[in-house]
């Protein structure tokens, strides 16, 4: 469980409900951004280690696993937070598992392979008769997600024609066909496929990478309000931002490399398979970090890194001790985002300051609702794990209930967590959500989360017991166009010195699969390192 600060009490009309922070990371990360000017001190001691890894989130983790497989076992991972996993920590409230970023993992596609090894391991996969078996305990249970539009629920998130005007319905299903069509021709061929390493590039997607997705679209002619709010809506959900941000390539990727796109009535009717727990993706992360057990050291804010001939010196600020320790190590991979990792360096390595310089990060905020009963529904589709509103805030991203995948036979206490993604249509949007993110009060911010899901639930804040609020100033990165092809990207992808990269930046979004998949690369190279060491 993360750790909580800044506790108060609001109230309204309904109800009476506790509010807080949670996590530490922008108070202990600002610390490198006030010592970045000047000196940090002398080091109080001295420890020495086979590798060195920064950062516990999911591509740190997968390091860390790919180099004891590997056979190098003297491996250590410093992290910032109170707890691994990055943005796939879980949280408790109330005896109950939420999550604290990513709710879920889609079963991976041939291509995700470390992914896929691992879950065989884990025992949630296994090939019977040559096809895929997924345990089903830890598949989402239906009914997996449901919108809220024109006053009640309807299954599924693309928004049904029938609730729509009947002006708009015969011009939206049109252009959602023509969007369905789209998105198998330019994806054909493995031109999209993830992790993104793994997939063909080609002058048609670099034209695609090059513009935004809504100028795209526009030019299309893909305008359906109906259509461009859901594919909004998938752009803020897996990239932070809106499709004015965020490339072509990007906003049809999220469709073509996984479960494509299809009008209602065509093509697949049944749900893409996810892997979801009450606590969301901490639970992968939980088991990424269990074997490191003493050689994961939480509460450590890296500071400054010197590489040299033969090792490599980190200085970090250890929280729990209240001092500063040099960790020397021949090997150290930086499996934190590349913005952190450039304010380690004196000089830092061109590709690296190229590619910074080519980001925009999103903030989020994530807001665990613990609920003594779940709130009335409002009629149509029953109640969902997703569960998203048409015409909400327009940085709300719906909730997901924490307890969906409980086998319990009535309704009782819950968790819903609501998640917010504030990268907005340009960058000044994004720096002033940041700044509100710092500025506003948990209270502030826990009152416009209630006034969103009020929409779909007016009765919510009389349930309401305690609202737990986690922050993320620089959540992910936006693909933004240009950054897939960015040469900077692929060099820092690249082995060479003793130092190597390892974070979902180097792919220019953040999910899951791409971040393991440059953990387990950089465990690799590392490794090849040491066989290239002299004796």
């Amino acid at each position: 469980m993360a750790s909580a600060s800044l506790l108060g009490c609001s109230r309204d009309a309904q109800g009476t409900y506790t509010v807080r922070w949670v996590g530490a990371g922008h108070v202990r990360g600002h610390r490198l951004r006030e010592v970045k000017s000047g000196s940090i001190g002398a080091p109080a001691l001295t420890k020495r280690v086979g590798v060195l890894i920064v950062g516990a989130g999911i591509a740190g983790l997968a390091a860390a696993r790919g180099l004891t497989r590997l056979g190098i076992d003297d491996v250590h991972v410093l992290e910032l937070e109170d707890a691994a996993g990055g943005n796939s920590r879980g949280h408790v409230m109330a005896g109950m598992g939420c999550p604290l970023g990513a709710h879920y993992l889609p079963v991976p596609g041939e291509h995700a392979v470390e992914v896929a090894e691992w879950l065989d391991e884990l025992g949630l996969r296994r090939i019977v008769a040559g096809r895929v078996v997924y345990d089903e305990r830890h598949l989402c249970h239906s009914p997996q997600e449901r919108l809220f539009i024109a006053g009640h629920w309807n299954d599924g998130l693309l928004p049904p024609v029938d609730a729509l005007p009947s002006a708009e319905r015969e011009r939206t299903l049109t252009q959602y066909r023509r969007f369905a069509a789209a998105v198998e021709r330019i994806g054909a061929g493995g031109a999209f496929r993830m992790p993104t390493a793994r997939a063909d590039w080609t002058p048609e997607l670099a034209a695609l990478d090059a513009q935004t997705f809504t100028a795209w679209l526009a030019n299309e002619g893909l305008d359906a309000p109906a259509l461009r709010w859901y594919l909004d809506y998938c752009c803020r959900d897996d990239y932070g931002a809106t499709s004015a941000q965020v490339s072509a390539w990007a906003g049809l990727h999220y469709f073509a490399s996984r479960h494509g796109f299809h009008a209602p009535g065509e093509g697949e009717d049944e749900r893409e398979g996810v892997l979801t727990w009450p606590e969301g993706n901490g639970w992968l992360a939980s088991r990424l970090a269990a074997p490191l057990r003493d050689r994961l050291h939480t509460g450590c804010v890296a500071l400054r890194l010197h590489e040299g001939r033969d090792v490599v010196e980190l200085d970090l600020w250890n929280q729990r001790a209240q001092r500063i320790e040099r960790w020397i190590a021949p090997q150290v991979v930086l499996a934190l985002p590349l913005f952190a990792a450039l304010c380690l360096f004196e000089s830092p390595p061109p590709a690296l300051a190229a590619a910074v310089g080519a980001m925009r990060h999103a903030p989020w905020l994530v807001a665990n609702l613990h609920c003594e009963r779940p709130p009335i529904d409002r009629g149509g589709a029953p109640p969902a794990w997703d569960n998203v509103i048409y015409g909400g805030s327009s940085a709300a991203l719906g909730y997901v209930d924490a307890m969906h995948q409980s086998l319990r036979p009535h309704p009782g206490p819950t968790v819903f967590t609501a998640y917010w993604a504030l990268g907005g249509s340009d960058a000044s949007q994004a720096v002033a959500a940041r700044r509100s993110l710092l500025d506003d009060s948990a209270e502030a911010w826990a009152a416009r989360v209630l006034a969103d899901l009020a929409i779909a639930h007016p009765d919510l804040p009389r349930h309401v017991r305690q609202v737990d609020l986690m922050r993320y100033g620089h959540a992910m990165s936006i693909p933004l166009p240009g950054l897939r092809g960015h040469a900077a990207l692929q060099a820092l992808a690249e082995p060479g010195g003793r130092v190597r990269f390892a974070h979902a930046d180097l792919s220019g979004y953040s999910v899951f699969e791409e971040a393991f998949f440059h953990g387990a690369r950089a465990a690799a190279q590392t490794r090849a390192a040491f066989t290239r060491l002299p004796a």
